[in-house]
């Protein structure tokens, strides 16, 4: 079976490449929002005569701009206007510009909702890394799903989305949507090339990576010095990494932190059967431990802390020695664990 050929019309192409070449140069050129405005302006004001005339104007202000780079990359966009139909797509896009950022902060508002979530829970829960770990990838979907929402309204003619003091410059934007798509425009599909780069820019992206500064914030809240802390390499086995080496009552102390173990588990092993550390700790979020991973851990005297949901959920989690939910990682637990208790 053939998969039917896909093609698209040079004419569908061209419009939405140029398109998406204004949105980029206008993000590059970093506008404010007054000369966005004074641009649109201009435009307002001398939209009945022949388009070129209109790009002089145009190219008059922008050249009366201060900012040498914002300069050039206006009239590298100007420069790349030839008929009407760009100038309209243009002004179109400076449009789409000013909305941008009222679309990212939407967007961003689930994200902080979502962080809001965080004071109530403890930093080593399963909840609390659900939350950090999805949420920068719900700051994408939503502000994909906010842009096809727009997006269709816009082309639909609907205007009644928006404060009244906003509706007519909407209605104005609306018809353009309408106007352009009658010459292939796909604004969503093109905006959101752009707009979802504006999003990764504008959030932490690096989803569960904070899993040691949730550590170090109960290592801390429980009574360890922060200047006691090191993260060092065990000296009798440099491959492993111990991301957090204390010391209590004599006895030393090397944490590993890993969300999930994986294999990595087995190197903790082998550093256990050749370190003088006094102490050696796992603490991850369980989410991939079987019974066999734990029996071994703990057969080389590797002690283990898991998120309590992931403790509670097994029983024989509860039945091996050692093994303990994070809600005990406190300062008595790991004096007893100095001593050789479990």
């Amino acid at each position: 079976m053939k998969i039917k050929k896909l093609e698209i019309s040079h004419k569908k192409f061209d419009i939405n490449l140029k398109f998406y070449f204004f949105l980029k140069f206008l993000l590059k050129a970093s506008l404010s929002n007054n000369q966005v405005h004074q641009l649109l302006e201009k435009y307002t004001l001398y939209k009945k005569l022949d388009y070129q005339v209109i790009i002089e104007f145009l190219m008059e202000f922008i050249n009366s701009i201060k900012s040498i780079k914002k300069q050039k990359t206006m009239q590298d966009i100007l420069n790349e206007i030839y008929t009407s139909i760009d100038l309209k797509l243009f002004i179109f896009s400076l449009k789409l510009y000013l909305i941008k950022d009222l679309l990212l902060e939407e967007a961003k508002l689930k994200y902080s909702l979502d962080v809001s979530k965080l004071e109530e829970l403890e930093p080593l829960s399963l909840e609390y890394d659900k939350i950090t770990t999805y949420t920068p990838y719900s700051t994408r979907v939503n502000g994909a799903l906010l842009s096809l929402i727009f997006f269709e309204k816009l082309e639909n003619g609907e205007t009644n989305f928006i404060s009244a003091d906003s509706e007519e410059f909407i209605k104005k934007l609306s018809s353009l949507a309408i106007a352009l798509k009658h010459y292939g425009l796909e604004a969503n599909q093109i905006f959101m090339l752009m707009f979802s780069e504006s999003i990764n820019q504008s959030i932490i992206s690096d989803s569960g990576s904070n899993y040691e500064d949730r550590i170090l914030s109960v290592l801390l809240s429980i009574g360890i010095d922060k200047n006691k802390i090191k993260k060092i390499h065990d000296k009798n086995d440099t491959s492993t990494e111990f991301d957090f080496f204390f010391e209590l009552e004599n006895k030393t102390y090397g944490i590993g932190a890993k969300r999930t173990l994986r294999e990595r588990y087995k190197q903790f092993i082998k550093t256990s059967q050749m370190s003088y550390i006094d102490v050696m700790i796992e603490i991850t979020l369980g989410i991939d431990l079987t019974e066999e991973k734990v029996k071994s851990i703990r057969k080389h005297d590797v002690y283990l802390f898991v998120s309590d949901e992931v403790y509670n959920s097994y029983d024989y989690l509860k039945d091996i020695k050692g093994v303990f939910s994070v809600k005990d990682l406190n300062l008595q637990t790991l004096y007893n664990l100095g001593k050789g208790l479990k």
